[in-house]
């Protein structure tokens, strides 16, 4: 965790950006009737009856001190689907920093094995030498703040119904859009001084 803390305390730097990545799933949800409209006297009617359209999966990138976020919508959340998230990450967003400082959780797919995976191997090393990664500890995944961002997402964003996978990607780039342009950083304050005092029951007793 003090390893995570300390990540967070470090000043802005563009060669070595901080970047937070974290995944979730959003279910898609079709209309078996049509909702009728808001008008005068009530207000927008939506059927209970609704049918599953499957899952669709999310990949989420925040840059805390930066205020910049992408979000990715997938049919799936493989470990080729991790890697190519990643390398867009490393070649398309961050191309100039020296290395990424990534923090995310210790998901099986969340590794450079991934990266060996979908890649030949010089690429994949190429890539791989380009991250710093921090893992969150085991049940401590509320030190990700891509974990807090998503819950951003999903209140903003996804708290209606959505039937397919195109109209998601649509309304997600969307918001994605419009937070980036707040340029909404995220200000952490909980350091490891903090934790040490809020947290010392985990601490051995000597």
């Amino acid at each position: 965790m003090e390893d995570v803390l300390e990540v967070y305390a470090r000043h802005y730097d563009p060669n070595y950006p901080v970047v937070c990545m974290d995944e979730s799933s959003v279910q898609l949800i079709g209309e078996v009737h049509v909702p009728v409209p808001a008008a005068p006297g009530h207000p927008e009617l939506v059927d209970d009856e609704y049918v599953r359209n499957g899952v669709a999966s999310i990949f989420m990138e925040v840059e805390p001190l930066g205020g910049m976020r992408k979000v990715k919508i997938t049919e799936r959340r493989t470990r080729i689907d991790w890697a190519y998230f990643i390398k867009e990450m490393l070649d398309k967003r961050y191309p100039d920093a020296s290395k990424v400082v990534l923090v995310m959780d210790n998901l099986n797919t969340h590794n450079v094995a991934s990266l060996y995976t979908a890649f030949p191997p010089t690429e994949a090393r190429r890539l791989a030498e380009r991250l710093e990664i921090h893992y969150t500890p085991k049940h401590g995944s509320w030190l990700n703040v891509a974990e807090i961002e998503l819950s951003v997402l999903k209140r903003q964003c996804l708290a209606g119904r959505i039937a397919d996978i195109g109209k998601l990607r649509n309304e997600v780039d969307a918001w994605n859009t419009d937070r980036n342009n707040k340029n909404s950083d995220i200000d952490w304050q909980f350091r490891t001084k903090d934790a040490r005092v809020k947290l010392k029951r985990l601490h051995p007793k000597l």
